[in-house]
């Protein structure tokens, strides 16, 4: 009998780690209770009911035909289930994700073409890969650089976006424009030509769609009535407008007595397999739009699960969301899909109908997958103005004017931030419209920092606490000066701390002592320790010796390595910032 070997179990247990880490599905299938079933099930199914008219009217918002976004409802849904560590999380088709797709390749195609629809396959296979590299490699980190305020303008002006070019499937009429007041003169001006059948199947759905939305939902409430029948009842407002219009449509023969736009023939059968065709050319084009989606949708996504999770006390991994939504998206894109990523108010129908594990997720991408199989050619009435009305309804919460107002309040740059993504996104453009965020937050980042406070400090009363002279009734000694500096030091901020100091011991000619606090500081770079070194040398042409107190040990590590300590002096390190006053003779 062969020995065994003591690496072994170890061996496998790491195996094990591994497997459940990159396949999450394992820790829950091994672990499901039977109890949970029900919760799963009819979360599955809600969420299914609420998709399929979304998912069409996102596709038609993306110039797609209405069964792609039912294609990009099956498949990534499937391998979100089995690689996502949020059972809350529902992936598919959504609002801004499609207008950016439709942003980012109706410049390079007609949509609903042949081209149009390999190109947006492309582009669900970048997406995809980039999401999966960050996720492998760990790298989701960066996109924290976009912050609240840019994405909540960029929310707010790509739902107005939306809601206005939804105008020509209300009015029966086309209508172009590159930019949302292209858009709005060009439907003012054709005012004439709507179609008023159009125009009351788009307003009466767009009125139903609300009632059930603010008006049924506090009724069905007060009436007693549980909280997960309120949620089915309400979000299958859109499925029962799609069937009203369907019977009203067919009924009358609209779109032949009346010249109403139908979706018409839907393919029946599953999403068939497709390879994204890559050129240079095209993914060099497409590379900015892809980029623009990632940010946008990973960032809403991993919030949305984050919060859906901390409801029930669990934990999502980031890193493995990034993986498992770049899996979603390959899959969008080998089965004939479009990017996708996980919805917020879909998300949290889902929650609250019950979804405990990906077996949710799972059941809903097979009622769509029914609804392809059998139930296509009952969608051929379905008016383009209801698909447009569910689109309305659903962005037309996304916009929210309070919001500057609230950063206004806190923060009056991050509201600039937010004007500028507002403004430039509107007129600008979506994708150039978010990099104009970004750049503007990084800019005021950078201009934040490299103006430092600096506060001059002193004892308080008989503790061994220091705050700012400028705030508190604090105890200070002429010959000693000690100054914090909350920021971390870099190159955008030393010269401005350098002279600042220098002002500072300019202006108190008795001072022989300079105590920098690091209690703030948790980071130093090359050129923050150039200007400390230079900056020593000038207080000793003054006569005034330089200290250092409570450093935090990574910038004390720079330190050593940089050999500036010797130069300090050991003596002129000091614990804290009460240690360095004591040994400077300030005890009275």
């Amino acid at each position: 009998m062969a020995p065994v070997s003591a690496r072994q179990p170890g061996i496998q247990a790491a195996l094990l780690a591994t497997l459940y880490r990159y396949l999450p599905f394992l820790n829950w299938l091994r672990r499901y209770q039977r109890e949970h079933l029900p919760s799963d099930v009819v979360a599955g199914i809600v969420t299914a009911i609420m998709l399929i008219p979304q998912s069409m009217a996102y596709a038609q918002l993306a110039g797609l035909p209405p069964q792609i976004g039912l294609y990009a409802s099956v498949a990534p849904l499937i391998v979100y289930a089995l690689l996502g560590t949020s059972g809350q999380l529902s992936v598919g088709p959504v609002a801004i994700t499609s207008l950016l797709v439709f942003s980012g390749v109706s410049s390079l195609a007609t949509p609903g073409s042949e081209r149009y629809i390999q190109l947006v396959l492309l582009l669900a296979f970048m997406v995809g890969v980039i999401k999966l590299l960050l996720g492998v490699l760990r790298l989701g980190v960066i996109l924290n650089f976009i912050s609240h305020p840019v994405l909540a303008a960029f929310t707010s002006a790509s739902a107005l976006i939306i809601a206005v070019g939804q105008l020509k499937y209300i009015l029966g009429y086309r209508i172009g424009g590159e930019h949302l007041h292209d858009t709005i003169a060009q439907a003012i001006a054709g005012l004439g030509q709507t179609n008023l059948v159009t125009l009351a199947i788009g307003l009466g759905s767009i009125a139903l769609l609300l009632f059930f939305r603010q008006g049924l939902r506090p009724l069905l409430r007060r009436a007693g009535l549980p909280p997960l029948a309120v949620t089915l009842i309400v979000s299958g407002a859109p499925l029962l407008a799609v069937i009203l219009g369907i019977v009203i449509a067919q009924g009358f023969q609209l779109d032949q007595t009346a010249k109403v736009a139908v979706v018409g023939a839907i393919p029946p059968g599953l999403s068939p397999l497709s390879t994204p065709a890559m050129t240079m050319a095209d993914a060099q084009a497409l590379l900015p739009t892809a980029l623009t989606i990632v940010l946008v949708s990973v960032v809403e996504s991993i919030a949305v699960a984050k919060a859906l999770a901390s409801k029930r006390r669990q934990a999502i991994d980031p890193d493995q969301e990034l993986v498992a939504l770049g899996g979603a998206n390959i899959a969008a894109s080998f089965f004939s899909g479009y990017p996708v990523t996980g919805g917020f108010a879909r998300s949290v129908v889902n929650a609250q109908a019950g979804a405990i594990t990906g077996l949710a997720s799972l059941i809903t991408a097979a009622g769509i997958a029914l609804i392809l199989l059998f139930f296509t050619p009952i969608f051929y009435y379905l008016p383009q103005a209801v698909l447009a009305a569910t689109v309305i309804v659903a962005v037309i919460g996304l916009v929210d004017l309070r919001e500057p107002q609230r950063i206004w309040r806190t923060n009056r740059g991050d509201a600039f931030t937010w004007l500028i993504t507002f403004v430039a996104v509107l007129v600008l453009g979506i994708e150039t419209g978010i990099f104009a965020g970004v750049a503007s937050a990084l800019v005021l980042y950078l201009w934040r920092t490299s103006r430092p406070h600096i506060a001059i400090v002193g004892r308080l009363g008989d503790s061994e606490v220091y705050r700012n002279v400028e705030r508190h009734q604090v105890k200070t000694w002429p010959h000693v000066v000690a100054v914090r500096v909350d920021e971390s030091l870099y190159f955008a901020n030393t010269r401005y701390l350098e002279q600042a100091l220098l002002r500072i011991v300019a202006e108190r000619p008795e001072v022989k002592h300079l105590v920098l606090i690091g209690s703030a500081i948790n980071f130093i770079d090359s050129s923050a320790l150039h200007t400390l070194d230079h900056l020593i040398d000038e207080l000793r042409d003054a006569g005034v010796e330089f200290h250092l107190a409570d450093i935090k040990g990574p910038v004390m590590d720079r330190l050593k390595q940089s050999e500036l300590l010797d130069k300090i002096g050991h003596d002129h390190i000091h614990m804290t910032t009460h240690a360095a006053m004591l040994a400077l003779g300030c005890r009275d």
